[in-house]
């Protein structure tokens, strides 16, 4: 007779090592899967974040050159309206031909010195009338129904500088 006493049940039988890696295999090759898709997630939107900062800054850079002589350009506008102002006088005197003539370059030139740096004046007579554009100084009865909402008179003229307005016209408006 058999000895039963060695006679064990059977065991189950444990992994090899290489069976061991070859199980864990995947979960690691699956971690390093997701961190690499976590690195590349973030390397792109660093990319873009850092494309949006170029464009960002290029844009305030042009507009920062447009607009760097605006306080300057600010400050001659006075002086455009005293030139304005001081040719009507000349135009209605009788003063020397060659004087007048020497006064309007000086004045021309001033004109286009400015529009050469981006000025222009805002075209406000005879226009419908916009809150945005214009300051109403006052209201007038139109003349006729055609006029009503209209701006009638300009007492001081608006201006854009690189299409901003530096400056809203005064203006005189019909009702």
């Amino acid at each position: 007779m058999e000895n039963k006493e060695n006679i064990l049940p059977e065991e189950p039988q444990t992994e090899t090592t290489e069976q061991a890696a070859e199980t864990t295999a995947p979960s690691e090759l699956e971690m390093k899967s997701a961190e690499l898709l976590e690195l590349k997630d973030k390397h792109i939107r660093l990319v873009a974040e850092f494309d949006n900062f170029k464009r960002r800054n290029a844009k305030e850079r042009v507009e920062l050159i447009q607009t760097a002589g605006k306080e300057v350009i600010q400050s001659l506008l006075d002086v455009l309206d005293d030139c304005d102002r001081a040719q009507k006088q000349l135009e209605g005197t009788d003063a020397d031909p060659a004087l007048k003539e020497g006064v309007m370059l000086v004045f021309n030139k001033l004109r286009s010195t400015l529009q050469q740096r981006g000025l222009k004046t805002m075209e406000t007579k005879y226009t419908e009338f916009n809150a945005d554009l214009h300051e109403a100084i006052t209201e007038i009865p139109a003349p006729n129904e055609e006029l009503k909402g209209k701006v009638l008179d300009e007492v001081m003229k608006g201006y854009y500088l690189n299409d901003k307005i530096i400056r809203h016209a005064k203006v005189v408006v019909g009702n």
